[in-house]
């Protein structure tokens, strides 16, 4: 059958589905290694999917294109946008939200970094496919510690605080880190529903000075017996 022979057109195809799957498998292999909830699969589906689509775009209305010259006026990037945009949401799904913190952005990223990855090379664009993975490749694992170490030195000036919503409880906890000599920055405060009950959470961000483990054991010693108070979470 026609189909099945191997001609010029069809052994770029091949190639080119190959490349994007091989790509956006070894950002997957990373995801999956981390045990994130996209991995080598999701990776793989979405890159070789959006490498497909472009490849449609491009070679799949090649004839019908031939037939109606006169009346037809043809883009193929736009079923890249489309792409794009139907990515964003098969990514916002590896997205948690757990109380103040997000959880999964740079998976949700990866996935759609995936699929640029999967259009460029379903485009024949194969150096900027394979440069930017190893860009993606580079960041997840050699930039997450610098990542860590940035976030780690923020979080050890953060407080998060639950509070009851029907307390005010915000100006006692103030009054405590003033008491430990600590100079308040910031301070965020959201309602929040916890199984039928509104809470607020509060996140201080403060000048902590020189607390040693005991002193910082004392300060959120005192900040759970201010009334109302439900939890906090501190970094040491």
């Amino acid at each position: 059958m026609d189909f099945f022979q191997l001609n010029d057109e069809t052994i770029v195809i091949i190639t080119r589905i190959l490349i994007a799957a091989s790509l956006a498998g070894l950002i997957g292999i990373e995801r999956e290694y981390k045990r994130h909830p996209a991995g080598f699969r999701t990776h793989l589906l979405v890159g070789t999917a959006s490498c497909l689509l472009m490849l449609l775009a491009l070679f799949g209305f090649q004839s019908y294109l031939a037939e109606n010259q006169e009346v037809v006026r043809y883009d193929p990037s736009r079923l890249a946008s489309y792409v794009v945009s139907g990515v964003g949401f098969l990514g916002a799904g590896t997205i948690i939200v757990q109380g103040v913190s997000v959880k999964g952005l740079t998976t949700a990223a990866s996935i759609w970094v995936v699929a640029a990855i999967g259009l460029a090379t379903g485009a024949g664009m194969y150096f900027p496919a394979i440069f930017t993975t190893i860009i993606v490749l580079l960041s997840l694992f050699f930039l997450n510690n610098v990542d860590h170490f940035i976030k780690k030195s923020i979080q050890k000036n953060k407080l998060e605080i639950y509070v009851k919503a029907d307390t005010s409880s915000l100006a006692n906890i103030i009054a405590v880190l003033e008491e430990h000599h600590i100079k308040v920055k910031r301070i965020k405060g959201m309602l929040m529903e916890e199984k039928d009950k509104e809470q607020y959470a509060y996140i201080i961000h403060m000048k902590p000075g020189n607390l040693d483990a005991s002193a910082r054991v004392k300060l959120q010693e005192e900040i759970l017996s201010c009334e109302g108070v439900i939890s906090l979470e501190m970094e040491s």
